[in-house]
């Protein structure tokens, strides 16, 4: 499997930027190699449905200026319908235990979660914030706009804020106690 094979995987499966350090960290590799893999891949998708962002430190996937207008359609399709039981369930973790890292969700859910808070994001009722404490990856917290949507100035007005809470920190206790290697590992964001 070629560089140019696990990077373009890796900027698809991540749906955000990726510094050239951290995939050069990732992949063992000197950054110099790469940004010419980087290039590479530029050069093969063009003409094609995707592109790379490139700025001076991140390397991104993205969808091609030409598809814009049928990107554009679908999100608005995807606005007219529900978000569904796992949206649901996933913006009742951010929002009551939000921000959180897209790790986080996806380990208290259990499963991969990225177009599911893609589709928070694009909905705004939930919004990417850096990472506190790790400048390469971000966070996913509620909006203000869907506090005032639900009526509420913050989320500790709630219902059973407090008992739900207590919930989920036992329930994250219990599984990082049952999954040890699970809660040291990791991942890039």
């Amino acid at each position: 499997m070629t560089l140019e094979m696990q990077i373009e995987a890796l900027l698809f499966y991540k749906t955000e930027p990726i510094s050239f350090a951290e995939l050069a960290d990732f992949f063992s590799v000197p950054v110099e190699e790469i940004l010419t893999t980087i290039n590479e891949l530029s050069k093969s998708l063009a003409g094609r449905g995707v592109r790379i962002v490139v700025t001076d430190t991140t390397a991104q996937l993205v969808t091609a200026p030409e598809v814009a207008d049928l990107i554009e359609s679908v999100r608005k399709e995807e606005l007219r319908g529900e978000i569904g039981k796992a949206g649901a369930e996933t913006l009742a973790i951010i929002l009551y235990k939000g921000p959180l890292s897209r790790i986080e969700v996806d380990r208290i859910r259990g499963v991969n979660s990225t177009f599911i808070i893609r589709n928070l994001l694009i909905r705004g009722l939930i919004e990417r914030r850096p990472h506190p404490t790790d400048s390469r990856s971000y966070t996913y917290a509620i909006t203000s706009s869907l506090l005032n949507h639900l009526g509420i100035q913050s989320r500790e007005e709630l219902p059973d804020f407090g008992t739900i809470m207590n919930a989920l920190d036992l329930f994250e206790k219990q599984s990082s106690e049952e999954n040890p290697e699970e809660a040291q590992m990791s991942v890039p964001q």
